[in-house]
């Protein structure tokens, strides 16, 4: 049998080098760009973060302000960030408030105006909440007080993530 001679110019062998190189280069840039979009879809689940915050003895029906600190994963770097919220029992169950108003982002303070008694109050632009954190109509907020998921173990209240209503 005979063998087909297959002459590769100059010119092609420069062209294939290129493209090879090229390509590597292409995928070594490509390559951390999808894992960074892709790595938090593969992460396993975990469970949801609770974090202790109190204890049941602590814990009155009137709304009473607990600060705590977080866990935060930001893509490789992780941190502590303070967060507050609004507790109280109602019979019960137990509610915490987000304390984060939900037309601009403010602080609300509960009983924060003389003039509006039992209600949660926010000084930027008057916004003023229920006790179970439902918005006033008339005022600035559209929606209420977003809600903390709430676990209760061993006498200890365990909140999650909060959850918009």
């Amino acid at each position: 049998m005979e063998e087909k001679k297959h002459k590769v110019s100059r010119r092609q062998f420069l062209s294939y080098c290129l493209m090879g190189v090229g390509g590597f280069m292409a995928a070594g840039m490509i390559s951390p760009m999808v894992r960074f979009a892709l790595d938090p879809a593969l992460e396993a689940g975990g469970e949801s973060d609770f974090v202790q915050v109190t204890t049941l003895d602590d814990l009155t029906e009137e709304p009473q302000r607990f600060d705590f600190q977080v866990e935060v994963e930001d893509a490789w770097y992780t941190s502590d960030q303070p967060r507050s919220a609004w507790i109280y029992r109602e019979g019960d169950e137990i509610v915490a408030l987000s304390p984060t108003c939900t037309h601009l982002g403010c602080t609300v303070n509960w009983e924060g105006h003389d003039d509006h008694p039992n209600q949660f109050y926010c000084p930027c632009h008057h916004g003023r909440f229920e006790k179970d954190g439902v918005n006033i109509a008339g005022t600035p907020p559209t929606r209420p007080l977003d809600v903390y998921e709430v676990e209760v173990r061993d006498g200890s209240v365990y909140l999650g993530r909060p959850m918009q209503r």
